[in-house]
């Protein structure tokens, strides 16, 4: 499990090397990474092939850890990508707000620290309703134990990869 823990955490550490690189690569459309000298370049095609891995690694690793019958994993497994597709949407708007965060980055005022706050903020709501939306819905293909057992996976790979995240992402005040 630590093995696929660090590589998640490596996945997520490349999604967001430097501010600078993460607007670029919404600008510039590459269709390949290649270095500057703000650092690590990713395109859009780069970090969709990473967040396909990391998710990847996470459902690897939900299955090596919820130990399920095989009537369970039947009825759990559908369950469970259609979760993490809905879960994609929530993403979608965490990249998009890092991204407009990197493109501004430098430049961000007291009115925009205030905006990036609060759409921070509402995309960890989102994702508390997701999950609060899904415990009933696990809970009629799992027993509670095992329920709680995969959101307790779900959130701990999940607070990882926002600490990974958020370790890569430099503070507004730092931006002087």
């Amino acid at each position: 499990m630590r093995k696929s823990l660090l590589a998640l955490g490596l996945a997520a550490a490349c999604l967001s090397k430097n501010p600078s690189a993460l607007a670029q690569s919404g600008t510039a459309q590459q269709t390949e990474a290649s270095p500057n000298t703000t650092g690590l370049i990713l395109s859009d095609k780069d970090i969709d092939l990473l967040r396909r891995d990391v998710r990847s690694h996470k459902k690897q690793l939900i299955a090596a850890n919820l130990k399920l019958t095989d009537v369970e994993a039947t009825k759990f497994w559908p369950i469970y990508d259609q979760y993490t597709q809905e879960q994609i949407k929530i993403n979608d708007q965490k990249l998009a707000l890092i991204k407009e965060y990197a493109a501004n980055w430098g430049n961000i005022t007291d009115t925009e620290a205030d905006l990036y706050l609060r759409k921070s903020l509402a995309v960890d709501d989102a994702m508390s309703a997701l999950r609060s939306k899904y415990v009933p819905i696990v809970r009629g293909a799992l027993p509670g134990t095992k329920t709680a057992t995969f959101f307790q996976l779900d959130r701990r790979i999940n607070m990882m990869i926002d600490l990974q995240l958020a370790s890569q992402i430099p503070l507004v005040q730092d931006q002087q």
